[in-house]
């Protein structure tokens, strides 16, 4: 074998360095015996002095030749590179981070390939021993790599590992099987492993990650999905599952699990605990570590937003309570809840269940988060006002999500955290259920904490809603002017607003208006009610007609079938033309508008805001056939049609129109448009089977 480093080479140095306190020799000067590893150095080494080599002994054997790819048509384009045979090789998988020898083991390695065969009965390497598939060209595909050097040295005698080892000396062999170790400058890049040193360190408050940076497993809704904290991501059957379960993987998970923690590692109990009760105790752990990154994030807008007097100096005391609400009184109902979770946790490293303390909190404590909820209209009216008309707050704020402390998060994403926590807790709560249905008490204890937090999320739902909507309703009452219109009684605790905008007004009572001209008309539709208006300025509208829901019909039209007055047809000037009839307008006649919108998807929504009547007399489709996405990054929605999605939500896509689509929020069934690019598409049948039976047992069970 070629002899890659010469006598002046880093690696001669500290070999000899290393190695210097090993080397014992005899009366006369020469190596002792029993270190043929050192003689075979020293040998090499004075080779490449000039001296002559000590010729080898008679019974030993010419070695047969080693075949190298290096006259390969492959070689030529990859370099030259020994090929591995298939004995020392083991099946590689994509992505696997790279193996780092220790100091002692690259060491022996180098100097076995140095020193030639006399250690070694090399056999004799072909492409027929190979483990690789030649491509067109020659090119070489290669999917092995090799086993360490501890390995090859254990079992290369023979092909298949089989035969004796060359001996080493006692500190040889301890080098050769030194533990390896990942150097400072390529860290290792599994998760697992990070978590485990994390773990080591230290608990998982050394460590504290963003809440907005996490997704908790408990949210994954495939039956496959818990395993995956379980196994060993290195193996190759832990890979296959998680890459077949979690279709979409768009979140960092918690470094921590409860698997790695020192306590739980170093008392055994892993040897001898179940399945079962393992992914229990995760399901717990987790709810535990997701708190504390969700508190921390808490803190994080407390110390950097609210309590900022650059950014209180920029606005009003209405608007800064407006825009922070009771975050102070939620921070607190998270630090006891996690208090209380962690003295569980500390007391019980099995614990045995925290369903009471999810029981407790859900009724007694966590009431701010209904307050703060419900203000989240006058939240996000207040920060939108702000960051359009207040170049003050704009500064102040850009300024504050620089600093190292927010992470380069905006603040929005904080101010969201309290309405993303509630609505994931169902989930995790769930999963928590999932884990202990072999076990009737934990079972029962388990699902009355899942009626408690689903019952506070319906709570916040509700109040966020009727919040919105009454402040909606008279805000509107103040702004629509019926004039010699029949007036109509807006406000109603059961009237909410589906849909404003502003339409091109095509055909009316039927005369063709010159589009050029570009006539108007603004529409308000609620959930009972179309208002037909005329926009005289931004508060103030002169309402022309309305109809009641149930008398209306809504036809999409094609710019060919639109007729001139003089014959032809405007397919070349109206664009995404439908027509609303009003079979009962507020004079009791029937009524035709003819209407164009800008793009294709505003016509969908529109459509489909007025169609809202219909659908609620329909049979529902059947959700199992219905594509899924999930929200990879929060939605804030800014029209009356659209949805608020956060973070993993899973939607089932109803529709799907020129970058947009609308959906039902699987775990509330509230339903809107979003934009296409903030989901990712679940492609795993499995997966969304599950997520579809998960989520209808929720709402039964729940009543969610």
């Amino acid at each position: 074998m070629a002899q890659r480093h010469s006598d002046s080479s880093l690696e001669d140095k500290l070999l000899e360095y290393r190695f210097h306190a090993e080397l014992r020799l005899d009366a006369n000067g020469n190596p002792a015996p029993g270190l043929p590893l050192l003689r075979s150095s020293l040998r090499a080494r004075d080779n490449a002095a000039g001296q002559p080599e000590a010729p080898a002994p008679p019974e030993d054997k010419e070695p047969r030749p080693v075949v190298l790819s290096t006259q390969s048509p492959a070689a030529l384009k990859m370099g030259t590179q020994q090929l591995i045979p298939r004995s020392l090789a083991v099946a590689s998988r994509a992505k696997t981070p790279a193996r780092h020898q220790s100091f002692g083991a690259a060491v022996l390695s180098k100097e076995a390939a140095r020193r030639g065969p006399p250690l070694l009965t090399a056999p004799s390497f072909s492409l027929d021993d190979m483990d690789v598939d030649v491509g067109p060209g020659g090119a070489l595909r290669r999917n092995l790599r090799n086993q360490s050097y501890r390995a090859a040295m254990r079992g290369l005698g023979r092909p298949g590992g089989q035969g004796d080892s060359a001996p080493l000396s006692p500190k040889l062999q301890a080098l050769a099987e030194e533990p390896t170790q990942p150097t400072a400058r390529r860290p290792a890049k599994n998760k697992k492993t990070l978590g485990r040193k994390r773990a080591q360190k230290g608990s998982f408050k050394d460590d504290p990650q963003f809440y907005q940076e996490i997704r908790e497993r408990g949210l994954n809704t495939s039956h496959e999905s818990d395993d995956d904290v379980l196994d060993d991501p290195s193996s190759p059957e832990a890979t296959r599952k998680v890459d077949a379960a979690i279709v979409v993987k768009s979140y960092r998970p918690a470094q921590v699990t409860w698997s790695q923690l020192p306590e739980v590692v170093e008392s055994g109990m892993l040897d001898t605990l179940s399945a079962e009760e393992r992914k229990r105790q995760e399901a717990i752990f987790e709810i535990l570590t997701s708190e504390f990154s969700y508190q921390h994030s808490l803190s994080v807008l407390v110390a950097e937003f609210l309590e900022s007097k650059e950014l209180r100096a920029t606005m009003t005391q209405t608007e800064h309570h407006h825009l922070f609400s009771n975050i102070v009184d939620v921070l607190g109902a998270s630090q006891r809840f996690f208090e209380d979770l962690e003295q569980r946790h500390k007391a019980q490293v099995l614990v045995e269940d925290i369903s009471d303390i999810l029981v407790e909190h859900a009724e007694r404590h966590f009431h701010p988060y209904v307050a703060y909820c419900s203000n989240e209209v006058y939240q996000h009216r207040t920060l939108q006002q702000l960051t359009n008309s207040n170049a003050a707050f704009r500064e102040v704020l850009r300024e504050i999500e620089k600093r190292p402390a927010c992470g380069g998060l905006p603040m929005i994403s904080f101010l969201i955290l309290p309405m993303q926590r509630v609505t994931r807790l169902p989930l995790l709560t769930d999963t928590l259920c999932l884990k202990t249905q072999g076990h009737p008490e934990r079972y029962q204890a388990a699902s009355q904490a899942l009626k408690a937090i689903s019952k506070l999320v319906k709570q916040c739902n509700q109040g966020a809603h009727k919040m919105e909507r009454t402040e909606q309703m008279y805000t509107l009452h103040t702004q629509l002017d019926f004039g010699k219109v029949k007036s109509l009684p807006l406000i109603s605790a059961s009237r909410w607003l589906l849909k404003r905008g502003e339409l091109f007004l095509v055909e009316e009572t039927g005369l063709f208006r010159k589009l050029a001209s570009r006539p108007t008309c603004y529409l308000f539709l609620f959930n009972d009610v179309l208002v037909v208006t005329k926009k005289k300025s931004e508060d103030s509208y002169a309402v022309q007609d309305y109809a009641q829901m149930d008398h209306i019909r809504v036809k999409k039209v094609e710019p060919s079938e639109l007729p001139l007055p003089g014959g032809g047809n405007r397919s070349s000037s109206v664009p995404h033309p439908f027509q609303v009839t009003l079979l009962h307008n507020s004079e009791g006649r029937q009524e035709q508008i003819l209407l164009s919108s800008d793009s294709a998807s505003d016509r969908a929504r529109w459509i489909t805001a007025l169609t809202y009547g219909e659908r609620q007399g329909q049979e529902p489709p059947n959700k199992g056939d219905l594509p899924q996405v999930e929200i990879t990054r929060a939605f804030l929605a800014k029209q009356a049609d659209e949805i608020t999605l956060q973070q993993a939500d899973v939607v089932l896509v109803l529709q799907q129109e020129d970058g947009w689509l609308h959906g039902e929020r699987l775990r509330d069934g509230e339903t809107g448009w979003f934009p296409e690019d903030c989901a990712r598409s679940i492609t795993s049948r499995v997966a969304v089977e599950d997520n579809v039976r998960r989520m209808e047992r929720l709402r039964v069970e729940t009543d969610v």
